[in-house]
This record gives structure tokens, C-alpha cells and sequence, in this order.
């Protein structure tokens, strides 16, 4: 009897997995798309804590039904024919950071909300055999409504499987000095064609509440800023924290980016560059919430000049510094 020989599958040459994870994007900058994201980012209890029983009605009765189409425009003023912002940039840092990684890693990109999911991207790392697994969530300050959503997913997905990796999970580096060194260079480099501004530090905001509840959030943008600052050697009056993107009507962290800028549109300083470092790729709250409305806003109401600076996205620099956070765990 003749017997056919079998062969266990090549192994891939990587075995470290990573884990890219960002925050996701609608599929298309339609209603219909941007309902299906918002429901299940607003559904999330890490982003809204509210009781079930209070929230859902309210997001399904109320928030679904009128705020997609307006997010559906305000998508459509930054999509390109490549997509979204977002995910084009997630992808080139994904790209970028593998070709300077090498062969001994194996990068992944997965959204916490919509596609690729961050269950899909497990199993991208699991069918390559990898032995461990680095989750890098992009966010540089830990928050748990965001960064511990990532967590959660993850858990999620490695309880299905039968063999379980080794897991390092990266909570964050809002004080690494190579990322302070990124955002300082960034600046630097737009210093080199732009007039220097007035510098706003513009973080995304949670609800004041759960940083009253132990959310480390905001003491990490503090010390983001800092370290930016110390490394630029701009004085206390040449530069301002703010916090922008506020979603429901309690008291979010102060003062607010767009009020701010209509103070200084109002008094000074009237000559504004806006950089946001809560976000790693550019994306709907930098591009059209930033550089486009509240820049038209500054400008309608007295302001002279406003510069945006964009993300780190696939930098070099940036690129470098998770470069850095991987060989820190070997």
C-alpha cells in the first residue's frame, strides 16, 4: 500500500506579530456607511458609559437618525480617491514600519470599529505562524476610551483560539523621548516655510468625569506637551493646550480647542499653528474638524493666520520611534 508523505505548512520567517491598531473609519462617506460606524463606536461602553438601558434608545432614537448625515458631509469634505484619510495613512505607517522592521516581524492593521477589524488581524498574525504578539494601539496617551477598547478586542478574539501567544501590550508613549523628539522636528519643519505661530496643542477630549474617575488622559497630554515644549524652547506665552471634539453635552476636558480659538480670534494671539498629538494618523477630527472648519472659524471672527501641522503619519521619524517600542521587547 502506497503511502502519500505530508508536510507541515512553512513556517513564516517572522516571529513576532504586530499589532497596528487605530480607531477606525466609515467604508464610504455615505449616511448609510457612517450610521453603521457611529452605531458601533457610540455603542462601545468604554466610549459612552451611560446604563444600556438609558444610552441605546437615545443613540438609535436620536443621535442615529441625524447625526450620520451631517458626519456623512463632513467625511466627504476630506475623502480622496483612495478613501479615508485615515485608513490610507494607518496603512502607510503599517508599510513603512514593516520594510524598516524587517523579516523577524510580521505588522498588522486593525481598526477598533469598522474594517480591517483587530479580530482580522489577529488571525493575519496567527496564519503566520508568529510566536508572540506586540499590540501597539496609536494612541500616545492612554485612555480607557480608546486604548483599553483595543484591549478588550484583542482578549476578545485570542479566548477562540486554541494556542494562545505570548502578548506585550504597549499602553502607551505619550513621554518616549524619540516620539517628543518626532513632534518637535515636525514642528521644526514647519518652521522652515511657515512663519512661527502661536502653538496650540490641540488633544482630543473625554468627559471630564472619567478623569476625575482615574482616566490618566489628561495628565498624559500634559506631559506630551511639555516634552514638546522643552525640546521647541518656547516660552509659556508662546504656546496653549486645548481639547476638541466634544460628543455629548456634559463638562469634557477645558478649555475647549474651538472656544479657545475664538478667544484668540477675538484678543491674540491672532497668528495660530494647530498640531494635534492624541492622534497618530491624520484623519475626520484632524482634517475637517481642524484644518478646515475651525481654521474657516478662526478666520471669519478676526484672526490673521492658522497654520495646521499635520499628523507624524508615516514619518521617518515616527516610524523610528515604534522601530524603538519593538526592539525595546526583544
Amino acid at each position: 500500500m502506497n503511502s502519500v508523505a505530508t508536510h507541515p505548512a512553512p513556517r513564516s520567517t517572522a516571529n513576532i506579530g504586530v499589532l497596528l491598531a487605530n480607531l477606525g473609519t466609515p467604508d464610504a462617506p455615505t449616511p448609510k456607511a457612517v450610521r453603521r460606524f457611529l452605531a458601533e463606536f457610540l455603542s462601545d461602553p468604554r466610549v459612552i458609559d451611560y446604563p444600556r438601558l438609558l444610552w441605546l434608545p437615545i443613540l438609535y432614537g436620536v443621535i442615529l437618525q441625524i447625526r450620520p448625515r451631517r458626519s456623512a458631509h463632513a467625511y466627504q469634505q476630506i475623502w480622496t480617491a483612495d478613501g479615508s484619510p485615515l485608513l490610507i495613512e494607518s496603512r502607510k505607517l503599517a508599510a513603512t514600519l514593516q520594510a524598516a522592521a524587517g523579516t523577524d516581524y510580521k505588522i498588522a492593521l486593525g481598526m477598533t470599529y469598522g474594517t480591517p477589524s483587530i479580530a482580522s488581524a489577529l488571525r493575519e498574525l496567527r496564519d503566520a505562524n508568529v510566536e508572540r504578539i506586540v499590540v501597539i494601539p496609536l494612541y500616545p496617551q492612554y485612555s480607557l476610551t480608546t486604548t483599553a477598547s483595543v484591549f478588550d478586542r484583542v482578549e476578545a478574539e485570542l479566548k477562540s483560539w486554541r494556542t494562545q501567544p505570548a502578548v506585550r501590550r504597549v499602553e502607551h508613549y505619550h513621554s518616549e523621548p524619540k516620539y517628543l523628539d518626532a513632534l518637535a522636528e515636525s514642528v521644526r519643519e514647519h518652521w522652515k516655510t511657515h512663519p512661527r505661530k502661536h502653538l496650540l496643542f490641540s488633544f482630543h477630549g473625554i468627559p471630564q468625569r472619567y478623569v476625575d474617575n482615574g482616566d490618566p488622559y489628561f495628565d498624559h497630554c500634559m506631559a506630551t506637551a511639555r516634552g514638546a515644549i522643552e525640546r521647541l524652547q518656547l516660552a509659556d506665552s508662546e504656546w496653549t493646550v486645548a481639547f476638541q471634539s466634544r460628543v455629548t453635552r456634559e463638562r469634557w476636558l477645558e478649555p475647549y480647542t474651538d472656544r479657545t480659538l475664538a478667544r484668540f480670534a477675538a484678543t491674540g494671539p491672532k497668528d495660530v499653528a494647530v498640531i494635534c498629538p492624541a492622534f497618530a494618523t491624520d484623519c475626520l477630527e484632524t482634517l475637517e474638524e481642524i484644518a478646515l472648519r475651525n481654521r474657516e472659524d478662526f478666520l471669519k471672527a478676526g484672526g490673521a493666520s492658522f497654520d495646521y501641522i499635520p499628523c507624524l503619519n508615516a514619518h521617518a521619524s515616527h516610524v523610528d520611534m515604534f522601530l524603538h517600542l519593538l526592539q525595546q521587547g526583544r
